[in-house]
């Protein structure tokens, strides 16, 4: 009969994000069934209340856990201790980051590149987008590009593995050349020229050199390496003449019958 409880021990990571940090050792009981986020948490209320940590959802949707589990990238709160099958456990704050305090890497550079690629919707009629009128039309068969890269939860993991991130602080990182792929290939959007602007140099899509890890490393299957791949496919199409600037859906109007139900609130103003 397999084991229910056992001792484990958790090398947590310390640091005050100056200098060179080190580990602390905790020896606890583990139940089948708990996370390495579970197990830091119970290390956190029951031993040692100074360990920092991130965390949010518990369930793979956040991405706030990200870190270092046994050398691999992966989201505490998506790794079952058992599933380890070692009795000590290694917990560090991810690669290519710089560390806050413990556990927790500040991820500006992630969230800055993720920006710079204008991760949304882009249309030519700015008066329409800012002011719909109506939805943009899309087909399910449309929705099948780019479902698959949607799925991001920006946990900053793929930047974690690449091994070119941790070369070059200038490349654009698979996490953010992903999204570009993800809206390039909307049929609502029409800001493919403005990405390309922004990828198509050193440090951006073909600073990637294909090592695949930023795939490995990813907890939802979004595939970064596949998009990078398809992206330098698509950029020189575009550059050769084989590929033309695709024109948005158009907008569909509301029917003329339809009214607005009565108690629904209107939506809040925008506040950025």
């Amino acid at each position: 009969m397999a084991e229910k409880v056992k001792k484990v021990t958790f090398r947590v990571y310390r640091s005050n994000g100056k200098g060179k940090g080190n580990y602390s050792e905790y020896t606890i009981d583990v139940e089948r069934g708990m996370t390495v986020l579970d197990s830091i948490i119970w290390i956190k209320e029951n031993v040692d209340p100074t360990i920092s940590y991130r965390a949010s959802c518990r369930m793979g949707i956040c991405g706030s856990c990200a870190a270092i589990i046994n050398n691999k990238p992966n989201l505490m709160c998506h790794t079952q201790v058992f599933d380890l099958n070692t009795d000590t456990v290694t917990v560090r704050p991810m690669h290519n980051y710089p560390v806050v305090k413990d556990l927790v890497p500040n991820l500006n550079r992630l969230f800055e590149k993720h920006s710079s690629v204008h991760p949304y919707l882009v249309r030519k009629d700015r008066k329409e987008q800012e002011n719909p009128t109506g939805e943009y039309y899309q087909a399910p068969t449309d929705w099948l590009y780019y479902y698959q890269f949607n799925y991001c939860i920006k946990c900053g993991l793929c930047l974690a593995a690449c091994p070119t991130v941790a070369t070059d602080e200038e490349f654009i990182g698979p996490q953010a050349l992903a999204q570009v792929f993800r809206y390039n290939e909307d049929s609502r959007d029409e800001g493919e020229d403005i990405r390309y602007g922004v990828i198509d140099h050193a440090h951006g899509v073909w600073r990637c050199h294909f090592a695949g890890a930023c795939t490995e490393a990813c907890p939802k299957g979004v595939d970064p390496a596949l998009a990078i791949q398809l992206l330098k496919r698509r950029i020189v199409s575009k550059r050769l003449g084989f590929r033309k600037s695709r024109k948005g859906t158009q907008v569909l109007k509301p029917p003329k019958e339809a009214k607005r139900r009565e108690g629904i609130p209107e939506a809040p103003k925008p506040t950025v």
